[in-house]
């Protein structure tokens, strides 16, 4: 069946299966043309459960085996070198079928600043209106469900009903509100499945979870004019002077070529980059779409700021629900910060015990005898005075810097290695942004978990932006590469900030107003 679909010529040929991949897979699939996922990871087993972490995943084969990205990632943060297995998945559905699967739109301002104010480090080149129609649609096609934010300037019309809250939701929301705060139940991809709980964080066996696989890849199959070939890594875009003439592939010790009329990438904001930097020849010696050399650079990331929020005194919370968000921090003082969301876990002494630990490191009592031993009386101690806290988190917007990239790690060929540098800019929001959640906590018991900045390594995007400028972006506003008549790009590469949301509704968006895209000026 392989050795067929190898042979064949595709109207389009998908590389990478998450949330725009397997989105744009799917419109495509469903405008009648004939289309080709291929995937890295394995199509695994429909009633797998697992999530990304654990012991087994410092292990390739048992990562690969359980879809997630197999190969260590070195790591230049700030000058210090390390490796670390970063969350993201290889796997059909890519990272998504991991993901907590919160949709949440970005505000008007994110897109629209910049375009009638240019942002000094990048710019939108679609508006906000352009986008708004994509975004209605994304929600409907995952089934999006939460409450209106009562700060957002318009209503989302897709939205279904939330389910209810649970109790200690429900009072933590009063106690928001009551504080001046405007929490809402978040925009989730869930549909409710009887038997079937939340999947936060892992992948869900019964498809409650809407996702890039669900949603996406699983529906573009049964059109009938779809095909996936999995464990299939793509290792070079052949191309000439305008054109991607040929897709070379490695899947086990064969090598495969195909071809297609339309070739979409959509493997990662890490990986996307790094697959057209590897793709040289005598047009583009410097690697597809790389002339200007912006080809991995302006990597951003969110940065978490962690923290707790423990009941008030006769208050319980028995429910890990990933529920509330608010957006009363998201643009303050005209500085760009984000929104607070629940996680869907809960504190208790292990947490408080790490964190401790994480304290003492950087006190000078860290040297005495036994003192990480004799953490765990205050944490015990803390746990049984506070009790189960909720955790949550801010997602404050990074921006991008040229000197941040991805690309190809020189010392291990086919592997990924990021340099990223923290701006003083960043440091400065990020103080911001901290002082204010505590503020607007007053009068809740709460505490960050968090002490240096933390990039969610889960969330790259940017290294391919886009743009009306060849001189300064990757992607035309339509997401083709620069120079190129048959490239796209629909992963989170594409975008031009961070925003201050989870990327997950604007790839989506993005895929369904690029297919749309190509099927009326292709």
């Amino acid at each position: 069946m392989t050795g067929d679909m190898h042979r064949r010529h595709w109207d389009a040929i998908v590389i990478g299966t998450g949330i725009g991949g397997g989105t744009i897979g799917r419109r495509l699939a469903e405008q009648g043309l004939s289309v080709l996922f291929l995937e890295k990871g394995r199509a695994g087993h429909r009633r797998e459960g697992n999530g990304l972490s654990g012991d087994l995943y410092t292990d390739p084969i048992a990562r690969s085996l359980r879809g997630a990205w197999p190969d260590p990632v070195r790591l230049r943060l700030n000058g210090r070198d390390s490796t670390a297995y970063i969350p993201i998945g290889a796997g059909v559905g890519g990272s998504s079928v991991f993901y907590a699967g919160t949709l949440e739109r970005p505000e008007p301002h994110d897109l629209d600043d910049s375009e009638t104010r240019p942002h000094p480090l990048g710019g939108w080149p679609v508006s906000y209106s352009t986008m708004l129609p994509w975004y209605d649609e994304a929600e409907a096609l995952y089934s999006v469900c939460g409450e209106d934010d009562p700060l957002a300037s318009a209503a989302s019309p897709r939205l279904r009903p939330p389910l209810p809250l649970g109790r200690g939701d429900a009072q933590m929301m009063a106690h928001m509100r009551t504080a001046g705060l405007h929490p809402y139940q978040l925009h989730c991809a869930f549909r409710h499945i009887e038997g079937c709980g939340f999947c936060f964080g892992r992948k869900c066996p019964q498809s409650c979870k809407m996702d890039g696989r669900t949603a996406g890849v699983e529906p573009a199959l049964a059109t009938g004019r779809a095909a996936v070939i999995d464990q299939c890594e793509v290792t070079e875009l052949v191309a000439d002077q305008d054109s991607v003439t040929r897709i070379r592939a490695r899947k086990g010790n064969e090598t495969l070529d195909f071809t297609a009329d339309r070739v979409i990438l959509a493997a990662g904001a890490l990986s996307s980059p790094r697959l057209l930097l590897t793709s040289r020849g005598e047009h583009w010696p410097e690697g597809l779409g790389n002339r200007n050399g912006l080809a991995g650079r302006n990597l951003m990331f969110h940065f978490n700021e962690i923290f707790a929020i423990w009941p008030r005194r006769g208050e319980a919370f028995t429910e890990s629900a990933k529920s509330i968000g608010f957006r009363d921090l998201y643009h303050v003082q005209g500085r760009r910060l984000g929104m607070v969301q629940s996680m869907g876990l809960n504190v208790g002494k292990n947490e408080i015990l790490q964190y401790l630990r994480l304290r003492l490191a950087r006190s000078y009592l860290h040297h005495l005898p036994g003192s990480r031993q004799f953490m765990h009386l205050p944490a015990a101690a803390a746990a049984r005075i506070l009790g189960q806290a909720k955790v949550f988190v801010g997602l404050l917007e990074d921006l991008p810097y040229r000197e941040n990239r991805v690309r190809p790690n020189p010392d291990r060929p086919g592997h990924i290695l990021i340099e990223y540098d923290f701006s003083a800019e960043l440091l400065e929001r990020r103080k911001l942004f901290r002082h204010l959640i505590h503020k607007a906590l007053k009068g809740q018991r709460n505490m960050f978990l968090t002490y240096d900045p933390e990039p969610n390594l889960g969330h790259p995007c940017g290294t391919l932006r886009m743009g009306r400028d060849s001189t300064d972006s990757v992607l035309d506003p339509d997401c083709r590469v620069h120079g190129m008549r048959n490239l796209w790009v629909v992963d989170a590469s594409f975008m031009p900030t961070s925003m201050g949301v989870n990327p997950s509704l604007t790839i989506a968006a993005n895929a369904l107003r690029v297919a749309h895209r190509m099927e009326h000026h292709s």
